[in-house]
């Protein structure tokens, strides 16, 4: 086989299954183009996986807490477990926005199948500060900015489940606003977290904490 005959049929196998898993994502209930996701205002992400870094890859762990899934607040944890790393451990917390679900859901634009609308709807803006501890220097030593974009996968066909989180972004270092060079990863770095996270929801009655309820 040549080639080219190889390249097309590694094309022709990734658009097919795209098609397949997208015709097998219809919603179990085809009149909530929400997918569950109402069916609560909070929900809480818990989430296991690598973050990829210039130096070494660092196992990680993210949790999450999401409002009406369009507002939220994170924080996650990467330790190198003894590998020899630059910086040795990070930990990150900040806030996020996910703004394609509500406009979708309350205009009714969608794919009619789950997947692909939940993929859309999971696209968020992160910002945050961090605090790294560099190689042989304690926690905290250095701390900054971080910003970046996140994307979900979701396995289901409900919000609800397993999903495969993607969140990807920058770090600056307060050092390196103040004009200083950069000396390590831990001053300036890109990074790309890899998870497989939970997803689940609870009615905590903030949307509708006036309302009266009929006997």
């Amino acid at each position: 086989m040549s080639r080219l005959d190889r390249r097309s049929l590694t094309i022709y196998l990734f658009f097919g299954c795209i098609s397949c898993w997208a015709k097998t994502s219809a919603a179990s209930d085809p009149l909530d183009s929400s997918y569950g996701r109402v069916d609560g205002d909070i929900s809480v992400v818990m989430g296991a996986g690598v973050t990829l870094a210039p130096r070494a890859p660092r196992p990680s762990i993210d949790l999450r807490f999401r409002y009406i899934e369009t507002l939220g607040v994170f924080w996650d944890y990467e330790e190198s477990l003894g590998i020899a790393n630059d910086p040795t451990r990070v930990m990150s917390l900040g806030m996020e926005l996910r703004p394609l679900f509500l406009a979708r859901w309350l205009q009714g634009y969608e794919f009619e199948s789950a997947r692909p609308d939940l993929l859309v709807d999971s696209v968020g803006f992160e910002l945050g500060a961090y605090f790294a501890q560099p190689d042989e220097r304690g926690f905290g030593a250095r701390q900054g900015l971080q910003a970046g974009l996140g994307i979900e996968v979701p396995l289901m066909t409900r919000a609800k489940g397993i999903w495969i989180g993607m969140h990807g972004g920058a770090r600056w270092s307060d050092s390196v606003f103040e004009g200083a060079d950069v000396a390590s990863p831990s001053d300036r770095s890109l990074f790309l977290s890899i998870t497989l996270s939970w997803h689940v929801y609870f009615g905590t009655h903030v949307v509708d904490v006036g309302d009266v309820r009929i006997e």
